[in-house]
């Protein structure tokens, strides 16, 4: 099915994949949507193809509005693929009714196991193959779309032209519990230059701890509003606008009575619920799982190691990218997951998602970009991974947070294809 706005045209693609690509015959198969994009006036040109890798985990494709941003200079050149990602969107997805099926929660978590960033790649080769012929295309990876790219280069190089990543180059190596113990100190760096622009703000969030600290405070869904969900809204300071936005939220959050006014509290809710994507949260630690390791949860390790961010302490910190088991007893869209979250928490061995050796000797071009102020993924650990794989090149800036694609896609994703195209060499920092 087609489907056209202004200056796009839209359409529909669907495949049948295994679940389970180890074994296809285990859970049997699935549906996996994308949505193919382009320029009305070159649909019947032999354009190149680019597949767009959505950040996430556990995140639908984009939904395009109207030409701009990014899509503006690559819908130039290019036809552009928008995936489902496997359990989410229009690709079988994922929810609490589904999990609820299996006969129990280790179970369920054995099927949600199969929808990491491998089985992402064995989907798209589906697709290149089923739907485009086999012919070659170029990724663009935004956040964990570069997780996605580099276990893509670690199976099929030969399937791709060139890969692109935007905030988004993970350890190849290290658990993740090292990639905490990394960004926690990048979100109280966020944390502090929020206190430095916004020094009444923090006073107020004090103040709301204090309140939900002394008495119940019930979200509009019935969920109580805890200190800690209070600090959840600290997710949004890895983005450009995500400090101005808590800054308005803050601006007027109590009622005539003293109490919390209903329209902010219903505002916390909305941030905090996680009523469109749940698996998100369910994979959030999940992705970074290979080999053996020991059970647990490492963001809630890593929190209770760090006091700055105690429900007690002044300021109140706010956490960032990270899931917490609480989270799953707490949050209404969340509760359903709860046992799932469990057992794959408690799980002690995983499948490999990269080949180191394969990297090392890669050949597709990478171009690569980084920001200095990222709290979602550590240039340290993103510098280490492309040292070690051939054919890449880095650009660092200061001049956006881990949403860049978004903020100046029109100005990042050009110059990104300089970088693989040998037009523009970043200055070494």
């Amino acid at each position: 099915m087609t489907s056209t706005i202004p200056g796009l045209l839209f359409r529909d693609r669907h495949i049948s994949v295994p679940v389970d690509w180890t074994d296809p015959t285990r859970f049997g198969e699935i549906t996996v949507y994308a949505r193919e994009v382009v320029d009305p006036a070159r649909d019947g040109d032999d354009l190149p193809l680019l597949l767009f890798l959505q950040g996430g985990p556990g995140g639908q494709g984009p939904r395009p509005t109207a030409a701009g941003g990014w899509w503006s200079k690559v819908l130039e050149t290019h036809r552009v693929v928008l995936l489902d990602q496997r359990g989410t969107g229009r690709s079988s997805r994922i929810d609490g009714a589904l999990l609820d099926s299996f006969p129990t929660p280790a179970a369920a978590a054995e099927y949600v196991a199969c929808f990491r960033a491998d089985a992402i790649v064995e989907d798209a080769e589906r697709l290149r193959h089923a739907l485009y012929g086999g012919r070659r295309w170029t990724t663009l990876g935004q956040s964990y779309g570069g997780f996605i790219t580099l276990s893509y280069l670690s199976r099929y190089p030969e399937a791709l032209d060139a890969c692109l990543t935007t905030g988004g180059i993970p350890s190849v190596r290290a658990d993740a519990e090292t990639v905490y113990a990394r960004t926690f100190p990048r979100q109280l760096e966020r944390n502090r230059a929020f206190e430095r622009e916004f020094p009444d703000d923090v006073a107020t969030l004090g103040t709301i701890a204090d309140l939900l600290g002394a008495q119940e405070v019930l979200l509009p869904d019935g969920d109580v509003l805890t200190p800690h969900r209070l600090q959840v809204l600290g997710q949004s300071l890895g983005m450009s606008d995500g400090a101005d936005g808590l800054h308005w939220l803050l601006e007027s959050p109590f009622a005539s009575d003293g109490g919390l006014d209903p329209a902010f509290l219903s505002a916390v809710g909305a941030r905090t619920g996680y009523v469109s994507n749940p698996l998100y949260m369910l994979l959030q630690e999940v992705i970074y799982h290979q080999g053996e390791r020991e059970p647990g949860w490492a963001a809630h390790d890593e929190y209770l190691r760090t006091p700055e961010f105690s429900t007690s302490v002044r300021p109140l910190r706010l956490t960032g990218e990270t899931v917490y088991p609480w989270m799953f007893d707490e949050i209404r869209a969340l509760r359903p997951f709860r046992g799932v979250a469990e057992a794959l928490a408690s799980r002690e061995s995983w499948p490999l998602l990269y080949d180191v050796d394969r990297l090392a000797s890669n050949e597709v071009p990478l171009a690569a970009v980084q920001y200095d102020d990222d709290p979602y993924v550590d240039l340290g650990l993103a510098r280490e991974t492309l040292d070690a794989t051939g054919s890449s090149s880095l650009w660092v800036t200061n001049e956006y947070l881990h949403d860049g694609l978004r903020a100046d896609g029109a100005r990042i994703v050009p110059r990104l294809f300089d970088m693989v195209r040998g037009r523009w060499a970043p200055a070494a920092r």
